[in-house]
Order: C-alpha cells, then sequence, then structure tokens
C-alpha cells in the first residue's frame, strides 16, 4: 500500500487551494485539513455535526468536546474547523516579529498555518467573528508552541477578531459529559414518534424511567425506545434539564421543563 503523503510542497498547497479548502460556510465549508492529512499521536474524530449537517474532522479529544459546547451554545451560527491563515501575511508577522515561520522540514516550504475554530457567533442584533486555538495546558510551556501562537494572536489581531487559546481546564466536565450522552441523540428519524412523546409528556408524572418504560410498553415500542427519544428531545431543547448536574434517568418529571427554548451558557463563544 502506497504511503500517505503528508509533507508540504507548493504544488500541493495549489491543489489545495482549488479544491475549496478553507473555503465556504455552514455545510458548504472545507477544512483546510482533514484527519486523513495529519498524523495525530491521539484520538480523531469524524462526524456530523449539530448546527450544520455535515461532517466535521477533528484531530483531538479537546478539539471534540469543544464542538461539542459549540454546537449546544444558541449564539454560534457556524464552527468552521482547521481554518487557514493568509501565508503572506504570516509570513510577513513571522518577519516582522523575528519568528521563524512553520515551514516543511523537507521541503523547505512554508506551511500554511491554521487555527482550530473560527466561530460565527450572534452577539445581540449583530454577527460576529471569533477565533478560538485548543491546546493542552501542559503544551502551553513549549517555547515553539508559543511562538506560533505569537503570530497567530498578531494574525487575528489585524484582522479585528477575538482570538483566545482554550485549555482542557476551562470546560466543565460534569456538562461535557452530558452533551456526550446526547452526542449522537441529535440526528433521529423518527419525528412521528418524538410528536407522540411530548404530547404524552403532561400526562407524565413521578419518576422519569418509568415514565419512559411505560410510554413504550402503551405504544408496544422495543424498549428504550423512548429513552432515546427522551435524550434527542434535550439535545434539541424540545426538554431542559440542568446541564450542569449529570442527566440523571431517574430524576422526577417535576424537574424537566416542556420548553421550546432553552437558556444557555454562552460562554464557549466569548
Amino acid at each position: 500500500m502506497a504511503k500517505r503523503q503528508i509533507g508540504w510542497t507548493e504544488a500541493k498547497i495549489s491543489r489545495y487551494i482549488k479544491e475549496g479548502r478553507g473555503q465556504g460556510e455552514l455545510a458548504l465549508y472545507k477544512p483546510w485539513l482533514t484527519i486523513q492529512d495529519v498524523p495525530s499521536s491521539g484520538r480523531v474524530h469524524r462526524f456530523i455535526g449539530w448546527k450544520t449537517s455535515r461532517e466535521y474532522h477533528l484531530l483531538s479529544d479537546l478539539e471534540f468536546n469543544y464542538l461539542c459546547f459549540c454546537d449546544w451554545a444558541d449564539n454560534v451560527i457556524d464552527i468552521r474547523e482547521q481554518f487557514p491563515l493568509d501565508r503572506e501575511v504570516t509570513l510577513q508577522i513571522a518577519d516582522d516579529l523575528g519568528i521563524k515561520h512553520p515551514t516543511d522540514n523537507k521541503t523547505n516550504t512554508p506551511i500554511v498555518m491554521t487555527t482550530d475554530f473560527f466561530l460565527t457567533v450572534r452577539k445581540g442584533s449583530s454577527i460576529v467573528y471569533k477565533a478560538r486555538t485548543l491546546k493542552l495546558e501542559k503544551d502551553l510551556n513549549d517555547e515553539r508552541v508559543i511562538e506560533k501562537f505569537e503570530i497567530e494572536k498578531c494574525y487575528w489581531a489585524r484582522q479585528g477578531i477575538d482570538w483566545v487559546i482554550v485549555t482542557e481546564k476551562e470546560l466543565p466536565k460534569t456538562l461535557l459529559s452530558n452533551l456526550k450522552f446526547l452526542r449522537d441523540a441529535y440526528f433521529v428519524d423518527e419525528a412521528e414518534k418524538v410528536d407522540l412523546l411530548m404530547n404524552e409528556w403532561p400526562r407524565f408524572y413521578g419518576a422519569l424511567l418509568e415514565n419512559l418504560q411505560a410510554f413504550d410498553k402503551k405504544y408496544n415500542f422495543e424498549m428504550g425506545t423512548a429513552i432515546s427519544l427522551y435524550k434527542h428531545a434535550l439535545a434539541k431543547k424540545l426538554l431542559k434539564v440542568d446541564m450542569n448536574k449529570k442527566i440523571d434517568l431517574k430524576e422526577d418529571i417535576d424537574k424537566i421543563l416542556l420548553t421550546s427554548y432553552s437558556d444557555v451558557n454562552k460562554r464557549w463563544a466569548q
């Protein structure tokens, strides 16, 4: 089997541009890098995003975790991962700062730098853009990493766009655990069953799990169907629980709100 070509040349960069890498918005966006393009020492993730219904390419668990928060936040409109920076600009910034620009060691080709996430965010009646770089806290002591961040920081400052480094320490564990629990429940092909559960909800009382089991039995659904529908309703914010507490299927119905809107912690894009 032929080895994957992971080095950079001017021809490869030109090909990526012609392919539309780093261009487009929402469902039409194509990340500059995919999981096939970059060797990773950790786990990579490829899945369909909630907001854009397109496939995301995330190069680490940290990137995946952060995207879960962005997908959940109401004020985030679009999430573009592996977003390319204008190479002519980053080369000039590196020269101005006296920092070596990232370069392919074998071909000596200046690499197109990327920011992990470029967000389109609703702020009141306005639309703003935010750049977010994800990094494990332990890696922030690496001098070369810091140098690259200086280029990135200056690049976005010149664009007038807010740029922040986000580490794992800033992502609350309980909320993250809940979002992962709901991750695969967002897209379901059972709209009629979801509507049925929502119509039945006002008549539920007592423990959640008992009501969900009774729902399956009443409609002769496979056991566990109602649990999946419940998770979907939470992911779509048809139902509201305290997401800063671990989701509990034994929760009392009185603590779960039937709603068409949920107040969302918006800090992940702030």
